[in-house]
């Protein structure tokens, strides 16, 4: 099992930067930040972006990977969006991981000033965004015209650091975009539940994850593709709820993910405040190292 820590891009990088390096010291496979324009408890709060955070972390840190979580065509473009991977990948000498997810029409899509998108147009249109954003970073060229994004003769010289290109990690809860993370994710994420219930202790969540595994699984086997060969990553901390309440739930929580067919874990950073609120010892309990 490989454990990881998503830090909130909300603190100056005088402050934030130290959270990066420590995770990487500490021993986390990955570490990841949340890519929003603004987000949800604290939308009137400091917020940063996930780029150039990813940038100053990469330029910090040496051997933790570095992800989205997840990046949307909320308001990113593939063609943009893949020139600052191929960047990012650079910077962090093969490090980047591309977190992709469709998006929850919120405040993202308010912030550029559209309108929600309905679940099949939102569909459509995240498919095209995977497509699209895997042809760039996978060619040296790419022509493209879709219903929703288009490209022209885009050059991506040099390319990708890590080949045949930045590895994605892809959330998908419904049928729709599970074939797509069979078709095209190197790593599964879940975050249990989707929409906005009450989040459920780690232990009642085991049957919903395991249909989803389930799901998962057909998926890839639609789509011809071996299971084993696609990671399943859960994150923890909003629907999953409990996890790092000690050092023991820690432990417990991972071995349970861990039988059930899950190859990744991550937790959220401890805040002092809602959300996510903790201890930050708690990590030196937990730490892989």
């Amino acid at each position: 099992m490989r454990h990881g820590v998503l830090i909130l891009p909300d603190r100056r990088w005088s402050q934030a930067r130290a959270k990066w390096v420590r995770a990487e010291e500490l021993g986390f496979a990955h570490a990841w930040v949340y890519d929003h324009l603004m987000w949800r408890w604290l939308r009137d709060k400091p917020w940063f972006g996930a780029v150039p955070t990813l940038a100053a972390a990469a330029a910090a840190t040496s051997k933790i990977r570095l992800g989205t979580m997840v990046a949307s065509p909320a308001f990113r473009h593939p063609v943009t969006f893949a020139k600052d991977l191929m960047a990012l990948d650079d910077i962090s000498d093969g490090r980047v991981i591309c977190g992709l997810g469709a998006g929850n029409g919120a405040y993202d899509d308010l912030a550029m000033g559209a309108d929600p998108f309905p679940p099949a147009a939102r569909a459509a249109r995240f498919a095209e965004f995977v497509e699209l954003t895997d042809r760039l970073l996978s060619a040296t060229e790419t022509s493209y015209r879709g219903a929703h994004f288009s490209a022209h003769e885009v050059s991506m010289h040099p390319g990708c650091v890590q080949r045949p290109r930045i590895p994605f990690a892809l959330a998908a809860a419904g049928q729709r975009s599970m074939r797509l993370a069979a078709k095209y994710a190197d790593i599964w994420v879940t975050t249990g539940t989707v929409g906005k219930p009450e989040p459920r202790p780690y232990a009642l969540s085991l049957p919903l994850l395991r249909a989803q595994l389930s799901a998962l699984d057909q998926a890839c086997a639609d789509a011809g593709r071996d299971p084993s060969t696609l990671r399943r990553l859960v994150l923890t901390g909003g629907m999953i709820s409990g996890v790092l309440e000690s050092a023991g739930s820690f432990a417990d929580a991972s071995g349970m993910f861990e039988d059930i067919g899950f190859t990744d874990l991550v937790i959220h950073w401890p805040r002092s405040e809602f959300p996510y609120q903790g201890s930050e010892k708690i990590l030196e309990r937990i730490s892989p190292h």
